[in-house]
Formats: C-alpha cells, sequence, structure tokens
C-alpha cells in the first residue's frame, strides 16, 4: 500500500489510456509521457500496461506501507527516499516504512512512479488512467490528495523472489529510451490545413521559437509567440484530432493536443507532432521555449521504428538482468 503524505501540484494514476471508445466521444487519457511510464514498469516486472503515479513538477510525499520495488522515470524532479537522493530510471529497492519525496523539476515536467505489482484501482472501460476533467477512472476519478491510501497489485513469482533478496539497484549501465533538452526541436509534420494558412504562418512555424503558456495541462499546450494566421477565413467541419495535432484558434496561437484531449475538433490544424517526438512535448515546464522542424511521414515513421526497436532492445536486457536476480 502507498500511503500519500502530502498531494503534491498534480498527482494521478495513469497507464496507456482508453483504446476503442474514442468514436463514442470518450477521452483516451493515459501516460503524457507514454515512453517514460513504459520504461519504468519494464524496470520493476511490470507489464507496459500497469498502472503508474503521474507526478506533475511537486511532486507528492509518499510513504511505502511495505517493502517495494520501484522505479522513476521520465522528468527528473529530484527524489529522495528518506531524505538520500535516488537515481533515476533505475530499479530501487524501497523498505517498510520508508519516504519518498521529490524536490524541484531539474529537467522535465512529469515523472512517473511505477511499482511491482502495479497500482490497484479498478478498470474503466478496460484503463485504469484518469480524466480528470469528468472524473473517471483511477483513484475515485481525481488528483491524490493527502491521507489517499493505494492497493498495489499482485506481485509475480519473480517480483516477491527479488524482494525476498531484496535485490539492489543493477541497472547504472543502462542508457534511457529518450533524452529531454530544455528547448527541443520538436519534429512536425504538415497538417491537413497547413495550405489554409498565409505564407507568413507557414514560414514562421518553423523558424521561430514559441513557449508554452502556464495556461497548459493534460489536454493540451497553449503556445505562447508569433501568431498564425489563414490565408483566408474558413469554417471547417469537426474531424478527429490525435496525440500531437497542433491546432490553431482564431487568437493564432497553436495549441498542441495532449494525452486528455477532446476526440475531434474543428480548429485548423498546422501540423501533427511526430509520435517520436511526444515524450520531448510531454516533459516541457511552462515557460520553456520549443522550435519545430519539418518531417516527412515516412522518415517519421522510420524514426518511431528505431525508438521501439531500442524499447525492444532494453526490454530483452532487463528480462536477462531479471532472470539473473531470480
Amino acid at each position: 500500500m502507498l500511503k500519500i503524505r502530502k498531494s503534491g501540484l498534480q498527482t494521478s494514476v495513469q497507464d496507456l489510456g482508453r483504446t476503442g471508445f474514442q468514436k463514442y466521444g470518450v477521452i483516451a487519457s493515459g501516460a503524457t509521457d507514454p515512453v517514460a511510464h513504459r520504461f519504468a514498469n519494464l524496470l520493476v516486472g511490470n507489464e507496459e500496461t500497469a498502472a503508474t503515479l503521474e507526478i506533475t513538477l511537486i511532486g507528492p510525499v509518499i510513504e511505502f506501507a511495505e517493502d517495494a520495488i520501484i522505479a522513476l522515470c521520465g522528468g527528473d524532479l529530484e527524489p529522495k527516499i528518506d531524505g538520500l537522493a535516488v537515481k533515476m530510471w533505475r530499479m530501487i529497492t524501497v523498505a517498510k516504512g520508508n519516504t519518498l519525496t521529490f524536490g524541484e523539476p531539474r529537467i522535465g515536467a512529469r515523472c512517473y512512479l511505477a511499482i511491482a505489482g502495479g497500482i490497484d484501482v479498478p478498470l474503466v472501460m478496460g484503463s485504469r488512467s484518469t480524466y480528470l476533467r469528468a472524473g473517471i477512472g483511477g483513484f475515485r476519478g481525481r488528483a491524490l490528495e493527502k491521507g489517499d491510501e493505494l492497493a498495489v497489485g499482485q506481485v509475480t513469482p519473480q517480483q516477491q523472489k527479488a524482494l525476498q533478496q531484496n535485490t539492489k539497484n543493477e541497472f547504472d549501465w543502462l542508457v534511457p529510451p529518450v533524452r529531454y533538452f530544455s528547448e527541443p526541436v520538436i519534429r512536425m509534420m504538415p497538417g491537413r490545413q497547413f495550405d489554409l494558412f498565409d505564407a507568413d504562418s507557414k514560414k514562421r512555424i518553423f523558424h521561430e521559437a514559441f513557449a508554452v503558456s502556464s495556461a497548459s495541462d493534460r489536454m493540451g499546450y497553449r503556445l505562447e509567440g508569433p501568431r498564425l494566421a489563414l490565408e483566408t477565413p474558413a469554417e471547417l467541419i469537426s474531424e478527429a484530432v490525435a496525440f500531437g495535432s497542433i491546432q490553431v484558434p482564431a487568437d493564432g496561437h497553436p495549441i498542441i493536443l495532449l494525452a486528455d484531449r477532446q476526440t475531434t475538433g474543428g480548429y485548423p490544424k498546422i501540423g501533427q507532432v511526430a509520435s517520436v517526438d511526444l515524450p520531448l512535448i510531454s516533459q516541457l515546464k511552462p515557460g520553456q521555449q520549443l522550435r519545430f522542424k519539418e518531417i516527412s511521414l515516412a522518415d517519421a515513421q522510420q524514426r518511431l521504428i528505431e525508438l521501439e526497436q531500442s524499447i525492444r532492445e532494453l526490454k530483452a536486457a532487463i528480462q536477462l538482468k531479471w532472470e539473473e536476480w531470480t
């Protein structure tokens, strides 16, 4: 069991989201940085789909009611266990009564806490993810609060054996599958309505910097910077949107849609972030800048294939290490 002693800014239960329900208007939700979520689960011996805690900017204080195996991946929010700094992207053993705390966000905005067995909350439409606006899924459909107690799922025999052996961190040789940058260059494919924008907007999107607005959340990142405009005003029919779609409302400031995006949208889409760069977007803090670089669909697909291959190789290495321990 995990006991929440302090809530932090926003901590919620997430997995890889609800699939198959967007046609009914149900938001997908899920981890905003799916790569960090997946990798954290792999490190502790879980399936990649197991529920984790998504911790945003200011972390909670968490007490462990039992011995546990955990991993922290994604943004570095200066985690400490009983006051001692712990490494990111590693497997960590935690003793009963230990307390996990966080400091300042050094790199990135979201940290994912995986625990052997996964976070045990009820499935809602096949997912344990929290959709905050609708109050469904996760822990009572909301962000965690002081006093909450979260159950942990059943561990596997392999995980139980590792706990009994008090397995120590031995993953120092692993390289994380992604690197975060303070001012990333985000690869973007031109969107369905790209040609409707005027010449200046088509140039600015690829040559000028944008900053993440403080009016941003899991639904989308609002960007401040050069205003974008259509060549001629147009009324568009709402159509499906995706994780990473870049919409431009009437005020001219782009919005990058994230995990809690709506299922359809009527704003013109100037671009689509390449899936391989979604982790970079999700780890940006308000005020940080980014630039866009054009990429073809074929190149974006190849980069995603390469990322998935690197994750598969790391997964195989982790499984071998687990077999050695147990």
